[in-house]
């Protein structure tokens, strides 16, 4: 099952949570480039790096945020293991997940920071180790984009 079946599968309560994030692990997806970092957005105290499955979602995306259908948009196109294991942990002042196809509301999926998404250093839920339970500093700019690996 590709990451798209995969989310729908997890959304309509059949699919497993595990699977659709070893999907995720696995497929490319396009992450827009603002200012020279990956665009984000915090809500509820995470800062959610946007992720899309295909320039289609994107394009959702762009338009529901102003961007004439005509306008292009720089994006990277980046392995889910990458955003997950590399510029999660690397690249953020708060806490950092991954939001997925969020102008698709039947689609969109979101991949918080706990442990089993990401390394259990940019988990706020770790509970092993010398460091307390919860969020840590990492770095970020205030344009709300993530610096791109």
């Amino acid at each position: 099952m590709g990451l798209v079946d995969e989310c729908a599968a997890v959304r309509a309560g059949e699919g497993d949570p595990r699977a659709l994030v070893g999907e995720f692990r696995r497929a490319i997806v396009l992450v827009p480039v603002v200012r020279g970092g990956l665009l984000s957005a915090v809500y509820g105290g995470i800062r959610w790096l946007h992720a899309f499955t295909d320039e289609s979602a994107l394009a959702r995306f762009l338009l529901t945020q102003g961007a004439p259908p005509e306008a292009g948009q720089e994006y990277a196109a980046v392995r889910g293991a990458r955003l997950l294991d590399v510029v999660i942990p690397g690249h953020a002042e708060e806490p950092c997940g991954v939001a997925l196809d969020v102008a698709d509301p039947d689609r969109s999926v979101f991949f918080p920071p706990v442990t089993g998404v990401v390394p259990d250093e940019a988990a706020v839920d770790r509970t092993t180790g010398d460091a307390p339970p919860g969020p840590h500093p990492r770095r970020h700019d205030q344009e709300g984009t993530v610096e791109a690996p």
